[in-house]
């Protein structure tokens, strides 16, 4: 094993002393979000629950994001690993709160230790993991270098590195080829951050290209009930969804509805913002386009003069794509990057997306290779777009055959990632790797 470098010696030392001004920072943002003393502990390293008997796996992950694409993945290594129980950490009180409303069975949560000596030796002591996953840039050396000193397998899972850190990385290359060369595996989103792992010092033959595990989460849930009560309140009438709009794009999508209301006057637009805290502000401009509109958040259904109807509401997501034959997702009119399409083409709806896709590009280009997609650029285009489905029945069946194409695919690489894991760090058929 290679030794420690000076750098890394240095962080070890310094940590222990800079760790009450850290603790203090992150308890106080963790008692802001009602978090309880005992579970702040965690992040010095105290546990507020028993360690399960029988094999380990650690997932650590930095935020909401990051902790909510790995329980899909928890999920599948849970079914191919019975004997298996999950640890995942995290280190803000949302993703706290979103985890443990959608944990999959023998998993728990809790907070991520400090990257410091004492609080990642009380955490090792208590949980002695059989695996640990790091997911996307969460490299922190302590908790890499110590977990490996006590031969426990590490993975980097969908990894993703910044320009900035890239750059940071390369000027401590000994330091980073010694921490980047505990992981067994290092599987990058892209082509490109393999290739910056490798000029970082990572050991090249323990890279691979996965799949981005964003792509590959479960998909929302559905409200049956509030599904039927939709689909009995449209009835016939044309359907067209905007998913996930930010400021910028809600203006565009009225315009571009006014354009096509001239052909389908009964066409009803289903208008869902990112965030729904915004909701009197699209209301007024919905009022500026002088549409008629119901509020979802103010407990209304739209009626036959209904024009927009506004769902300001969080966790309705999965219940309105199983309601459209197909929608416009947003951040992509405005350069947000683009939403996961992968959401939608669970549920066989295609979809219409400007250009700013470049928060999962590979997604967005295999759904639109597979038919799934349309690019537009403003009003004009996308009335167009909207208008041709509209027309064309048969156009938007091949078009939503290819989103579910897009979404079997995806699925069985999550398969592959799964198969990669177990061989890459022994985990065997009872979810064990020699446990002591």
């Amino acid at each position: 094993m290679t030794p420690p470098t000076a750098l890394f010696r240095l962080y070890r030392a310094i940590t222990p002393l800079i760790q009450p001004l850290v603790w203090r920072a992150v308890a106080r943002k963790l008692r802001a979000h009602g978090v309880d003393k005992h579970r702040q502990r965690e992040r010095l390293g105290h546990a507020s629950l028993p360690r399960p008997h029988g094999p380990l796996i650690w997932f650590h992950a930095a935020s909401v994001g990051e902790s909510l694409s790995v329980l899909t993945l928890i999920a599948r290594l849970g079914a191919r690993l019975p004997a298996a129980n999950f640890l995942i950490t995290s280190g803000t009180a949302t993703s706290a709160e979103l985890i443990e409303k959608r944990m999959p069975p023998r998993c728990r949560h809790q907070f991520a230790p400090l990257d410091a000596p004492g609080p990642v030796r009380r955490f090792l002591d208590h949980w002695r993991p059989d695996a640990a996953l790091f997911v996307e840039s969460e490299i922190w050396p302590l908790m890499i270098v110590t977990a490996s000193d006590r031969g426990v397998p590490l993975a980097l899972l969908n990894a993703r590195l910044s320009e900035k850190s890239v750059a940071g990385w390369k000027k401590w290359p000994d330091t980073a080829r010694f921490i980047l060369g505990r992981f067994t595996l290092l599987m990058a989103q892209t082509g490109q951050t393999a290739e910056d792992l490798i000029a970082m010092g990572a050991p090249a033959d323990r890279i691979e290209v996965g799949v981005n595990l964003k792509t590959t989460s479960a998909p929302p849930p559905v409200d049956s009930a509030a599904l039927e009560a939709m689909r009995a309140t449209v009835g016939a009438r044309p359907l067209w969804l905007a998913s996930s709009t930010h400021a910028g794009e809600e203006v565009i999508v009225l315009d571009a509805y006014r354009r096509v209301q001239a052909r389908y006057p009964d066409l009803l637009l289903l208008l869902t913002p990112r965030h729904p805290e915004r909701g009197a502000e699209v209301a007024g401009l919905i009022a500026a386009a002088r549409l008629s509109c119901a509020r979802r958040s103010a407990g209304e259904t739209p009626g036959p003069d209904t024009r927009v109807y506004l769902a300001d509401t969080l966790g309705e997501t999965g219940t309105w794509y199983s309601l459209a034959p197909f929608a416009f997702l947003g951040a992509s009119l405005v350069d947000k990057g683009g939403h996961n399409p992968i959401e939608p083409a669970q549920f066989g709806v295609p979809l219409i997306t400007g250009p700013f896709r470049q928060n999962a590009r590979a997604a967005y280009a295999a759904l639109q290779a597979s038919g799934g997609l349309v690019e537009v650029h403003d009003a004009a285009t996308l009335a167009a777009a909207v208008t041709d489905w509209l027309d064309h029945p048969a156009r938007l069946s091949a078009a939503q055959s290819g989103a579910r194409s897009l979404s079997r695919r995806q699925d069985a690489a999550l398969e592959r990632v799964v198969e990669r894991l177990c061989d890459a760090l022994t985990l065997g058929a009872n979810g064990d790797r020699d446990d002591a």
